[in-house]
């Protein structure tokens, strides 16, 4: 009898350990794949521009998984996968001390300012952060027609439906980026206000 309690204690030993194993390898695996890197210029751009750094993140996340020589099929580059017209666009929009290049577009920090500027700048015109992220992804044009197509959209102003199968794929997997980081980070990287 004693030796099958202790069989039995030996058993439940294991596998609480083997739980806690998985647990802790699952939670290692997605603070990999969901890092905190850039830190220091998510937030200083996110303040800058008045745009979510959650919002920041999870974009670059979707875009290229934080590789910031990323460059796209459609010669979108860098962590946030700016194309060259999209960026000299963005610099329009603010006040810079000097010139860039497109291969500036691999620097993190240059890449992170003009791609949180051009974030910035559709969620202030379309006033939804989800149709930003459709302009985003599909072009200001493209998201322009939808809204003005009554297939649509009813008002002008918000889609019934998002019309390309990409760019519905890609607004679901940045707001699933940003759940996530919540999940896995919970309180401490909501701390700060521009999270609300």
């Amino acid at each position: 009898m004693k030796r099958r309690l202790t069989g039995i204690i030996l058993i439940a030993a294991v596998g609480v350990a083997g739980v806690f194993l998985i647990w802790f390898g699952y939670r290692t695996y997605l603070k990999m794949a969901y890092p905190m890197r850039y830190q220091e210029y998510i937030t200083r751009y996110a303040e800058e521009y008045q745009v979510n750094p959650l919002l920041i993140r999870a974009v670059i996340r979707t875009e290229s998984s934080f590789y910031e020589r990323a460059v796209s099929s459609e010669n979108a580059r860098g962590l946030m996968q700016l194309k060259p017209e999209t960026f000299e666009w963005a610099m329009t929009k603010v006040k810079i001390e000097q010139s860039y290049t497109q291969e500036d577009l691999f620097d993190p920090e240059i890449n992170i300012r003009f791609g949180t500027v051009t974030l910035k700048t559709l969620i202030d015109e379309f006033e939804d952060t989800d149709i930003a992220l459709c302009a985003y992804h599909a072009g200001w044009g493209n998201v322009k027609s939808w809204l003005n197509n009554p297939k649509y959209s009813d008002d002008g102003k918000m889609l019934n439906e998002i019309p390309v199968d990409s760019t519905r794929s890609y607004v679901g997997k940045v707001r699933e980026a940003m759940e996530t980081y919540q999940r896995i980070y919970g309180s401490s990287i909501l701390e700060h206000p521009l999270y609300h």
